[in-house]
């Protein structure tokens, strides 16, 4: 019996750039009259003597998703309801008293997981900056796992993640790089030597602000395995619709990601002379310190990320934001459109930036009508 969960697909050709790969991996194979995409199944239950037995044990979309995303990344994929719910399970790798070295920027949501993990006595948590190579090595001695940002949100900060897959190796550590900043298109941490990638598919590789899911990318197959089953043991397993609309969203990346990332260099290079603006984070600027670091692990580009402070106070900061009409002021990023706002009002980041940081999130729209926005904004409350 044909397994409904893995059905074959489109061979690959191993020359293939990811470009192309985006577009081609995890599509039904070319048969007379087969679709160009895998279905969306919506059942619960499946009938008796194959792979699939009940909704937590697999979908078709699934599999399509974790077929194109273990591509990509050169691993074995396993794909969750969310970021922090794929978070969540790698969080699970850590034995029982275990430590885990974690960047002191880190997304809060799970900077706030392994908090809460250490308050329960679970496992010990070692705080360091992500940029000082050193620093994290040293704090790698006797633990567990390290985990670290390939771009970090939100100060923009590049990790070497060679350098320290490689010395976190050498110490008995599993190396985890959330890399939904860079993308498989940006970075691919398995092929640096990190043994598991996190993806928060919500943002880049959905591409639309429609949708909530999350991949695990292992190098190793025991570390999937366990992650399958945490994902089947606790519920959190992505919906049939959010995990064909995040495969549709991965077959654009590549464009959508250079066209974004192309206008992020441009307005980060138009802040840093701003009256309005004292400092910029974006390490595709040459005078950037993270340019070089950025230039090494990240060589196609930094991506559509960036942060500014503005000069001024914070109920300046918000007024800016509050004027500008094509910038949206909400969370979240990596969307068709861009998106901005003040870090600092949550209290997860607050401790770690300046009270005046903003993320910019920047989308596909044209790069001199945001510029106008933004710059326009700025001048207005500020001179």
């Amino acid at each position: 019996m044909a397994d409904p969960l893995y059905p074959p697909h489109l061979a690959l050709d191993p020359d293939w750039t990811a470009d192309t790969v985006v577009v081609q991996a995890g599509r039904p194979v070319r048969t007379a009259g087969a679709p160009m995409n895998p279905s969306i199944s919506l059942s619960s239950t499946y009938v008796h003597d194959a792979s699939l037995e009940y909704g937590r044990d697999g979908n078709v979309g699934w599999g399509a998703l974790e077929e194109a995303l273990g591509v990509l990344d050169g691993g074995r994929a396993v794909a969750f309801a969310s970021g922090l719910a794929a978070a969540t399970a790698i969080a699970d790798l850590v034995p029982p008293g275990g430590t885990v070295v974690l960047s002191s920027v880190t997304y809060f949501g799970v900077r706030n997981v392994f908090e809460r993990m250490q308050a329960r006595g679970r496992l010990h948590v070692r705080m360091v900056q992500a940029d000082d190579t050193a620093a994290v090595l040293a704090a790698a001695d006797g633990a567990d796992m390290v985990w670290v940002e390939s771009i970090a949100n939100p100060l923009i900060v590049v990790a070497d993640v060679p350098a320290i897959a490689a010395g976190a190796r050498e110490r008995g550590a599993i190396t985890v790089v959330d890399a939904t900043f860079a993308t498989p298109l940006r970075q691919r941490p398995l092929h640096l030597g990190a043994d598991i990638v996190l993806h928060s598919a919500t943002k880049l590789i959905g591409g639309h602000s429609d949708l909530l899911l999350g991949a695990a990318v292992c190098r190793d197959d025991a570390h999937a395995a366990f992650l399958a089953t945490h994902r089947h043991d606790h519920g959190s397993i992505p919906g049939a619709l959010e995990a064909f609309l995040a495969l549709r969203g991965l077959r654009t990346l590549a464009v959508r990601l250079d066209r974004a990332e192309a206008s992020a260099a441009e307005i980060a290079r138009r802040l840093v002379a701003h009256p309005g603006v004292a400092a910029v984070h974006y390490p595709g600027l040459p005078d950037d310190p993270q340019h070089e670091r950025a230039s090494r692990v990240l060589p196609q580009g930094p991506g559509p990320m960036l942060s500014f402070e503005v000069a001024g106070t914070v109920e300046q900061t918000e007024a800016v934001l509050s004027r500008l009409r094509l910038w949206t002021h909400a969370t979240s990023l990596g969307g068709v459109e861009s998106l901005i706002e003040r870090r600092a009002r949550y209290a997860g980041d607050a401790a770690v930036v300046g009270p005046t940081l903003c993320r910019a999130s920047v989308g596909i729209e044209d790069v001199e009508d945001l510029w106008a926005d933004l710059d326009g904004a700025l001048r207005e409350i500020l001179g």
